[in-house]
């Protein structure tokens, strides 16, 4: 297939219609007890829970069109928005097959990555600096992902590796040759044009049984076809947290939360 630059889609002003897409539809086994058997988007941290933060910062960007992909304890998660007021302003997609890759919820999104709408994808389990969706909003580029130079050493953070200013993979082990490589936050801002590429790339994968994989591998594909419409962010001087692992919650609690306090 080949794309046409959206030029019409860059972000200059913030004039264009945008959703966002947020995958919460995973189990979190490696959270342990931290998670008490709750899906990792109703993590409470400093009174407030991840899902709460996620829509009070993309409600101050003035993003009010919202999907979630849901699927274990889906129905704690309705009943959270509900809570917070927002229910029947937020649509659901269910995933049932949620213990399979995450490249599963994202393709669960393929009607709405088709709708012509720009996207963000955003991953759930993220305590974060709100200040990361204005960034990633005002970036040039046409297709962004953030990334943050100060990465942890290690195959767990997917890598964005760049050679002269391109992105040339995007990998938690890379395969590319590459001059120097930061760490993917997990939240991206897509075009028409490659929103609807990205739910063909999904589909294509789960069409061939390839359900096991996680939904970079799609945007890596992209990115591999397509160099030049991407670009990268730096968000290195904010403040987040994937949260994985029991340490990564410590880690929310005790490091990220006061400078968002702050």
């Amino acid at each position: 297939m080949k794309l046409q630059r959206d030029d019409q889609n860059l972000f200059s002003g913030h004039t264009q219609v945008i959703s966002a897409v947020i995958l919460a539809a995973g189990v979190g086994n490696r959270l342990g007890a931290a998670a008490a058997n709750e899906p990792k988007i109703l993590l409470e941290i400093g009174g407030k829970t991840l899902l709460e933060r996620h829509f009070s910062a993309l409600r101050a960007h003035g993003i009010v069109d919202v999907t979630m992909t849901i699927g274990y304890e889906g129905d704690e998660i309705r009943r959270a928005v509900d809570k917070l007021g927002l229910g029947g302003r937020i649509r659901f997609v269910e995933n049932a097959r949620y213990r399979e890759g995450s490249i599963v919820s994202l393709w669960a999104q393929h009607h709405h990555l088709q709708s012509g709408a720009a996207t963000l994808v955003m991953d759930g389990d993220v305590l974060y600096d709100h200040r990361m969706i204005g960034r990633l909003l005002a970036a040039p580029a046409e297709n962004v992902l953030l990334i943050d130079r100060n990465i942890e050493p290690g195959d767990e953070p997917v890598k964005i590796c760049f050679r002269d200013d391109v992105i040339v993979d995007f990998r938690k082990k890379p395969e590319h040759a590459h001059d120097w490589h930061g760490e993917s936050v997990g939240f991206f801002r897509f075009s028409p044009t490659m929103s609807r590429a990205l739910a063909e790339r999904c589909a294509w994968y789960v069409d061939q049984g390839h359900t096991n994989l996680e939904y970079e591998e799609a945007i890596r594909d992209l990115i591999l076809e397509y160099p030049r419409q991407f670009g990268a962010e730096d968000i290195s001087d904010l403040p987040w947290v994937e949260i994985d692992f029991e340490s990564d919650v410590s880690r929310a609690r005790q490091d990220v939360l006061p400078q968002l306090e702050a």
